[in-house]
């Protein structure tokens, strides 16, 4: 999809050192994906001990072998 930003300069460029992007559309995709990673990685860690699970360790990974057969 295309899109005209008013970007801040300095910010982009930064970007784009830190991340090793070659180019600025590849910066600003970086710079989305890890914020999304991030923000995921947030609301899982905000669930700690809200999340009660009725599975030990060893029925979770007997569940994901049966889920996942051939790891």
């Amino acid at each position: 999809m295309r899109t005209t930003l008013a970007l801040n300069e300095h910010l982009l460029d930064e970007v784009k050192t830190l991340s090793g992007a070659r180019t600025k559309k590849e910066a600003v995709e970086k710079a989305m994906t890890e914020f999304i990673q991030r923000r995921k990685s947030k609301k899982l860690l905000d669930l700690e001990g809200k999340v009660e699970l009725a599975y030990t360790v060893e029925e979770l990974i007997k569940r994901r072998r049966k889920d996942v057969p051939h790891r």
